[in-house]
């Protein structure tokens, strides 16, 4: 049985239907991408499956649990984290209060700072600099605080939405290298990608959607090698990657 699990589904912004049919599976342990032009519905299909947004049919499960009509909160308690696009993070809040804002649902305070720390042995970074106000941090620092804070909960698995969105190529590398540690830790993870390329090379599998539709699928290394898929989506990014 997948993780998790989207099974022919529509959804949408009010009336506006964004996805027409897709479907996308995650076994336990692996890293797959989802990439396609913008518009696509990548980032509608994660909103989705946090109850984010309208719901018009389809099946959508994790662990065995259907997710249709379920709130976001109830969503984390079942052990699915979500980092959504754009470095989400309170500005006026510091780092460790951040992270404590991850853990909301969490009342054992023994269990919330064993947590903590977790967090920081991942990004020593943050604890570092565990008081200082989120919104002074550089944008690759926000996004792993972003990352950290989805992580409080120990979740089984995580949903990433570009996470190296507008992020320096020093930090792109630091991203991509944490989703690999994470994975290697046990950590399932789906992640929304533009740097298709980059994704493709760390992921056991992978999902094209265009329209809001399916248009491939296969293991990260068929789609890196197959042609069409290059031309359309990659473009020159196989070859700077191997350093052809």
């Amino acid at each position: 049985m997948p993780l998790l699990e989207l099974r022919n589904v529509a959804a949408g912004y009010g009336p506006i239907e964004i996805l027409h049919g897709v479907s996308l599976q995650v076994n336990a342990g692996e890293v797959v991408s989802v990439i396609g032009p913008n518009g696509a519905g990548k980032s509608t299909a994660f909103k989705v499956v946090m109850g984010l947004i309208n719901y018009l049919g389809g099946q959508i499960s994790f662990d065995g649990h259907d997710l249709v009509g379920v709130r976001p909160d109830r969503i984390l308690a079942l052990g699915l984290g979500y980092v959504p696009q754009g470095r989400v993070v309170f500005s006026q809040m510091t780092v460790r209060e951040n992270l404590e804002m991850g853990a909301y649902l969490q009342r054992d305070k023994a269990k919330l700072e064993a947590s903590m720390g977790w967090v920081f042995s991942l990004f020593p970074r943050l604890g570092e600099r565990k008081r200082q106000l989120a919104g002074t941090m550089s944008g690759g620092e926000q996004q792993m605080l972003a990352m950290g804070r989805a992580l409080m909960m120990r979740p089984r698995m995580m949903m990433l939405d570009e996470p190296s969105l507008g992020l320096s190529p020093r930090f792109v590398d630091e991203v991509f290298d944490k989703i690999v540690e994470l994975a290697r830790g046990g950590l399932t993870v789906m992640l929304v990608e533009q740097n298709a390329a980059r994704a493709l090379e760390i992921s056991h599998r992978g999902y094209v959607l265009e329209l809001g539709r399916n248009r491939f699928e296969g293991t990260g290394r068929e789609l890196l090698d197959n042609p069409e898929v290059k031309r359309l989506y990659l473009g020159g990014e196989v070859r700077a990657l191997r350093g052809s």
